[in-house]
């Protein structure tokens, strides 16, 4: 990702503590961290800073140069794509282990690239051997740091190298340039395998997310910022949730943690299936993720081509059937491979987004509910309490709940009258007691 800021590639083998290093340097768990080797398989950006040197740091997939199978070689792809903008890498090995065969190939393909490289010999903390010392500067790397990503030892020394000569910006100097864009964060969301990165790569335009036809390839969370129409979205390909008793692997159920989170942290929601499975029980719970963090909802039905005209209808069908609690969502039919239908979504994003902020004045909705008619209650009064999702107070003649009917009327009657498409509306009901069940006076 082209930026002026210096780029620092963190790489190395799978499980030598990249995602570690990379979360203590951000200072922020951006990356799963786990025992289990592969974790991390595409790359992930962050910002950060040293002795007044900002930077942005870019985790890789575990590499293994010469592994010929998909995962391994689709990593190693997307660590080349990083390389060749850093300023900067910093090569990390295992100090507690022998130099591998992949440290020794990873190191000649860095030698290659005639960037400036620094070796960062991690878990040092413990005391590398003394007879693999030796080994170390073996790998033909000058500069050569030991450090625990894990406890924070000799990331000083290693920042000082790396950043040496990076621009110093003092943070009180810097005046931030008025924004002109709106940025709408987009978490992408749906069971493994469904097309989530390939729909991600068809909204950016490049490769950004590895796309394979084995489940659960992405497992962090990838993020990608696209400009459209003077609005910045941001794309949040988030791994593929499964039941909780498929998710045996530790990295999966982290990845399930990782995609809720990243559900609450959205602006906007976008849950993909897949059409030629047929609608499964597992998306409606996933979509269900989405309607009860309150955040707008848009139902991306993926691989729409793969289907014929009678087994389109069926799906529709059974998707309405088993979705009437997302009846207010936006339906989007089309094919990630193919690039059919991909860029209505830029327009439906913005629409569901601002149908989440908007705000009604509490003149508009007193006019409107007058024009209401309950036979269960009188509502005094109404108003706006919050967005994101829009929730309403109203004040009634009775206390309690309304009934299911008269409040899904409401809500029903309030999103035709004031837009709120695809996004959820909550609804507080406050009711005047009556006189003697209120506390007597003291």
């Amino acid at each position: 990702m082209p930026n002026e800021t210096p780029t620092v590639v963190i790489v190395g083998r799978p499980n030598v503590g990249k995602s570690t290093l990379f979360n203590r340097i951000t200072g922020q768990r951006r990356s799963i961290v786990g025992d289990e080797p592969g974790i991390t398989r595409d790359r992930i950006h962050g910002k950060a800073r040293h002795e007044g040197r900002p930077f942005e740091l870019v985790d890789t997939g575990g590499v293994v140069v010469n592994d010929a199978e998909y995962i391994p070689s689709q990593i190693l792809k997307q660590a080349q794509v990083a390389l060749e903008d850093a300023a900067h890498v910093i090569f990390l090995v295992d100090g507690r282990a022998e130099i591998t065969g992949s440290d020794r190939e990873l190191a000649s393909m860095l030698r290659k690239l005639g960037k400036p490289v620094s070796l960062a010999v991690n878990k040092a903390d413990t005391g590398a051997k003394e007879d693999l010392v030796h080994d170390f500067y073996s790998l033909g790397i000058e500069h050569i740091y030991p450090i625990s990503s894990e406890h924070g030892l000799g990331i000083d020394a290693l920042l000082d190298h790396v950043t040496e000569g990076f621009p110093v910006v003092e943070e009180a100097d810097v005046v931030p340039a008025p924004r002109s864009l709106t940025e709408i964060k987009v978490a992408i969301i749906g069971r493994p395998n469904v097309g989530k990165s390939t729909l991600l790569n068809a909204l950016t335009g490049q490769e950004r997310a590895i796309v394979s036809p084995i489940a659960g390839t992405t497992r962090d969370a990838v993020d990608e910022m696209v400009e459209h129409d003077g609005i910045e979205f941001i794309f949040i390909d988030t791994a593929g949730i499964r039941r909780k008793g498929k998710t045996k692997e530790m990295a999966e159920k982290l990845s399930v943690v990782m995609a809720r989170r990243h559900i609450r942290l959205a602006d906007v929601v976008l849950v993909v299936m897949d059409a030629s499975e047929g609608f499964v029980g597992l998306d409606a719970t996933i979509a269900g993720y989405a309607h009860e963090g309150g955040r707008p909802v848009i139902l991306c039905v993926n691989k729409w081509d793969l289907l014929a005209g009678t087994e389109k209808k069926e799906f529709e069908q059974n998707l309405r059937d088993h979705l009437k609690f997302l009846d207010y969502a936006p339906v989007l039919f089309l094919s990630a491979v193919k690039g059919s239908g991909v860029g209505k979504l830029f327009s439906m994003i913005q629409k569901v987004h601002e149908s989440a902020n908007r705000r009604v004045t509490t003149g508009e909705l007193n006019r409107f509910v007058e024009r209401l008619h309950f036979d269960e209650r009188r509502i005094l009064y109404i108003t706006q309490a919050s967005v994101r999702p829009p929730s309403f107070i109203l004040f009634t003649d009775k206390s309690g709940p309304l009934h299911f009917s008269n409040e899904r009327y409401l809500v029903n009657q309030l999103r035709k009258r004031f837009e709120f498409e695809g996004t959820p509306i909550h609804l507080k009901i406050r009711g005047r007691g009556r006189r003697k069940d209120r506390a007597p006076l003291k």
